[in-house]
């Protein structure tokens, strides 16, 4: 389970070619930022946990049938 980290940084890195300067600064992220990495985050479980629940639901029905997958695709083809 993905924990929430309340002091996640943020770090930029800035190149100036003409210089060849380097610049690299870090902040704290901001709240919006926040709520979207963590509504990402979210939505990336959902579907993640739905990918599994499709493919145990395969599995499931391929043992049921007596066939390996291969077989289906034929059968699909």
């Amino acid at each position: 389970m993905y924990m929430e980290h309340n002091n996640m940084k943020i770090t930029s890195k800035e190149f100036n070619a003409i210089t060849g300067e380097e610049t690299i600064t870090e902040r704290d992220e901001t709240a919006a930022e926040a709520k979207s990495r963590l509504d990402f985050v979210k939505e990336l479980a959902s579907e993640q946990a739905q990918a599994q629940a499709k493919a145990a639901a395969k599995a499931a029905l391929l043992k049921k049938l007596g066939i390996t997958e291969a077989e289906s695709e034929l059968l699909l083809a």
